[in-house]
């Protein structure tokens, strides 16, 4: 009697049998996150993390753009507690694009950075192209829905553990 036996597929197997769906939102994860780390040294090199720096580029938002009143309102609170809003957007940033680029949390980081890319947008109305922050803050919201890490990501390796979880 012979006995018909299934090979154990190896890591490398699985990660070259995902879907070309699963690479391509890989790709737009690590491209969110690689704009990410690549703002905050940007911000960092301009100096946009110190107190004066935060509160000046809030405050030509405040002036320039064509945000709602309220929106402006919640800006000018930031504006007037840059000592410690502009580390919090440092942190932020960096702390999304790390995540990103190495595809731990991936859904709560892309919801984050979906959330944070929305209020940015609505920061720079009439300031900067409507499309410019649209794009990824689109594309990080799919990358949320998708479950993007589970594809060349920490998530793959989570959710082996856990596989009914939904932070990964």
């Amino acid at each position: 009697m012979t006995t018909i036996t299934t090979p154990v597929r190896s890591d490398i197997t699985a990660v070259s049998q995902q879907s070309p769906a699963a690479n391509g939102l890989a790709i737009v994860r690590v491209t969110i996150g690689a704009m990410f780390v690549s703002v905050f040294f940007e911000n960092l090199a301009k100096g946009l993390y110190t107190p004066a720096g935060y509160a000046g580029l809030i405050n030509y938002y405040i002036k320039q753009s064509h945000s709602p009143a309220v929106w402006k309102a919640v800006m000018g609170i930031a504006a007037s507690h840059a000592a410690m809003a502009a580390p919090l957007q440092a942190v932020t940033e960096i702390s999304l694009g790390v995540l990103l680029l190495i595809g731990l949390l991936t859904r709560p980081a892309a919801f984050v950075a979906f959330l944070y890319l929305g209020s940015l947008w609505v920061s720079e109305w009439g300031t900067a192209w409507i499309w410019e922050l649209l794009v990824p803050l689109l594309a990080a919201l799919a990358v949320a829905v998708g479950r993007a890490g589970r594809t060349w990501g920490i998530d793959a390796l989570l959710v082996r553990r856990l596989p009914s979880s939904q932070w990964w």
